[in-house]
């Protein structure tokens, strides 16, 4: 423990260390989330006065738009719908604001569900709430289920992949419940999703030097004379790597929960995520969504983390542990439009290549004749190379430094 300890305060003194965490955390917490709601995201639209189009007025936008939904809130029925197309409908011909209307989840049920009303001679721009007869819309839950067949047959999904997913979709509890869904898709849909790429950069920027650090700065000599020895030191670097991945993830979280709960509170938590989109199939409200997202990003990090250490202690250089860190990540992104589906599928399972957005879709995998959803796997494969990187990489430094 007090190799371990001496450790981990040597990579904190670190001036890239602090600065990375700095960063990162300014990008997530910061940019991703308080401004977000404050201002990117849900400040009013100004596109002539104010800074990227919005005015700094998200907390009063998001309150009116609670206080909006509250009226309709309940169980989402054909009347609660129709309800909401005549309000914007209404507001629109009154010329007034539709800020504080939910239109756009409205909008994508209806596209989904109802594609028959859409109609291609209405001008560009006019959304399907804006001119859609609200008494047409009826049968919102018989609608959903055969959506969500036509989505399988046209996605090729059939026979055991179909029965799988509609079993799975028999556990969704109807009829749903209503609130504010925009801001639950920002959170769940855009941003908790996007962490992932952003935090995989400053990870590798600190770990990519956990072991090879020791060749640059010509330390390995000095380890060996140590009464620790080169196995004891080696797991200790380790530990720290996995260490860092884990406080970097809790001050992050704690951030981002904290900005949320200020902005957003707790209002919505119990819909179904099928609110955000009528296709899903998963049993999830928006806490369990958001439980498991979090998760995904947690253990994606400690994925990660132990893959990083890997290269870290297979090579002797700073500059190649830390590109072929970042090739780990940003390397399917470049290369995935050109692989067949299953590769494309198979490298979702590198830690924090997927996306924690896939309990939306209907993503599987045939392993062995078994079909699985994608999320299971996505949350327990990626941790499961980084531990299983662990081992390795103390025996590549091991032998490194023996030699």
């Amino acid at each position: 423990m007090e190799l371990f300890l001496l450790e981990h305060k040597k990579m904190w003194r670190k001036t890239g260390t602090r600065i990375s965490v700095i960063l990162c955390f300014a990008y997530v917490v910061i940019f991703a989330s308080v401004l977000n709601y404050q201002w990117f995201t849900f400040g009013s639209h100004n596109p002539y006065q104010a800074a990227f189009g919005n005015d700094f007025d998200g907390y009063v936008n998001i309150r009116s738009s609670q206080a909006y939904a509250k009226a309709y809130a309940g169980e989402l029925t054909d009347e609660t719908v129709q309800e909401l197309i005549k309000d914007y409908q209404n507001v629109v011909a009154n010329g007034k604001g539709t800020k504080n209307l939910d239109w756009e989840a409205v909008t994508g049920w209806l596209s989904v569900l109802y594609p028959e009303l859409y109609d291609p001679n209405m001008t560009y721009g006019n959304l399907m709430i804006s001119y859609v007869e609200p008494g047409k819309v009826t049968g919102l839950y018989e609608r959903r289920e055969q959506a969500i067949r036509d989505f399988l047959q046209a996605n090729g999904q059939s026979g055991k992949e179909m029965e799988y997913l509609l079993q799975m979709n028999e556990k969704v509890n109807t009829p749903f419940q209503y609130d504010w869904t925009r801001s639950w898709s920002m959170l769940l849909g855009d941003a908790i999703p996007q962490y992932s790429m952003v935090i995989a950069l400053f990870l590798a920027i600190v770990l990519s030097s956990v072991f090879a650090g020791e060749w640059h700065d010509n330390t390995s000599s000095l380890i060996l004379t140590m009464k620790n020895g080169w196995h004891r030191v080696a797991c200790a670097k380790a530990g720290i790597g996995i260490a860092f991945a884990v406080e970097l993830f809790a001050m992050i979280f704690v951030g981002t929960v904290a900005a949320q709960l200020f902005y957003l509170g707790t209002s919505g938590w119990n819909m179904s995520i099928q609110n955000i989109k009528m296709t899903a199939v998963a049993p999830m409200n928006m806490l369990q969504a958001e439980i498991y997202e979090y998760a995904y990003l947690f253990l994606g990090m400690i994925g990660f983390a132990g893959l990083v250490i890997l290269i870290s202690a297979s090579v002797k250089s700073n500059v190649l542990a830390l590109l072929f860190s970042l090739t780990v990540i940003y390397g399917p992104m470049m290369i995935v439009e050109y692989l067949p589906y299953t590769m494309q599928k198979a490298l979702d399972l590198l830690p924090l290549v997927g996306s924690s957005a896939d309990i939306f879709r209907t993503n599987t995998f045939n392993i062995f004749g078994k079909i699985i959803w994608s999320p299971y796997l996505l949350i327990i494969v990626p941790v499961l190379i980084g531990v299983l990187c662990i081992p390795f990489a103390i025996k590549n430094w091991s032998r490194r430094m023996r030699i």
